[in-house]
């Protein structure tokens, strides 16, 4: 197997893996408030990056002040805020409704830099948005279609959001962090941001779903660790352009597992809204390898 077909099929497991997380958070909300089950998932997976950086060699970086403030900031939004939202909307709206609309990220994130950032908008990523927004709206307007709801799928689109002001952080950061040692980072964070508001959730107050718990320690151990070092082994082995083609494998994955693990019906509206987002996606991964190969002086 070559070195390009192995980044491939990391990859597409890693995606994989993404799509995972919208049925566990499905099944966790369900059984555990939304902090409570945020603060078990980074205590379980931080010791994990520890001994991952322990074994690798890897350093934390010396921060400033600023730059440990957007690190709490991108904790509290892309970290707990993501992961709490999301647990949120699904226990309002369907895992098949919610897997369209993670699917936005990529262009969700490309627009919040247009807006903060005032990055000039390229007709490519213009039409990207409106395919993306096309796709959502399917799902928004007749989300009882399939058990979902549009209080939901609000709270769906919200956590995107946060993952988006995540990534728009990163580029704020002026210290350059190993992918390895940020993970271990936002976890770590991660935990404290998250426990404070659990406390007061009184899990233990709760009936506890067994369900839920495990859904919980797969949630930390297979996504959260085992799709970053996927992704990490996958993309650095691909081009930059080939591995942003295959996050839009998360949604597909996402929808599917829906429809074989929890049973949930697959309508017209959510196979229409899939396609415009998959359709955004490609498009403006094609958008940025044009401008990447403009930028290069390779045509």
């Amino acid at each position: 197997m070559s070195r390009q077909v192995q980044g491939y099929l990391y990859l597409a497991l890693a995606m994989l893996t993404v799509g995972s997380t919208v049925i566990a958070s499905k099944l966790i909300a369900s059984g555990l408030p939304p902090f409570s089950a945020t603060a078990l998932r980074f205590a379980i997976a931080f010791p994990v990056f520890l001994v991952l950086m322990r074994a690798t060699g890897a350093r934390l970086p010396k921060l400033s002040k600023r730059d440990g403030l957007i690190l709490v900031i991108q904790a509290g939004a892309g970290s707990v805020g993501y992961t709490t939202l999301l647990i949120s909307g699904l226990s309002l709206t369907s895992a098949a409704d919610a897997g369209v609309i993670i699917g936005t990220l990529p262009v969700v994130s490309a627009a919040i830099s247009i807006l903060l950032l005032g990055e000039r908008p390229q007709r490519g990523l213009l039409f990207a948005v409106a395919l993306a927004t096309a796709g959502v709206l399917s799902v928004a307007v007749t989300p009882e279609a399939a058990g979902g709801s549009l209080s939901g799928n609000a709270l769906i689109f919200l956590a995107v959001v946060c993952e988006g002001l995540f990534i728009l952080l990163n580029k704020r950061l002026k210290t350059e962090i190993a992918p390895l040692a940020q993970s271990t980072l936002m976890t770590g964070i991660g935990f404290f941001v998250a426990v404070i508001p659990a406390v007061f959730e009184a899990p233990l107050a709760h009936s506890l779903s067994g369900s839920a718990v495990v859904a919980v320690a797969y949630y930390a151990l297979v996504p959260t660790v085992g799709g970053f070092l996927l992704w990490y082994a996958g993309a650095e082995r691909v081009s930059g352009t080939e591995a942003a083609l295959f996050t839009a494998l998360a949604p597909v994955s996402a929808v599917m597992l829906a429809a074989l693990i929890l049973g949930e019906p697959v309508g017209l509206h959510q196979i229409a809204g899939i396609t415009c987002v998959l359709a955004a996606v490609l498009g403006l991964a094609l958008a940025g390898r044009r401008a990447a190969m403009k930028a290069t002086g390779g045509g």
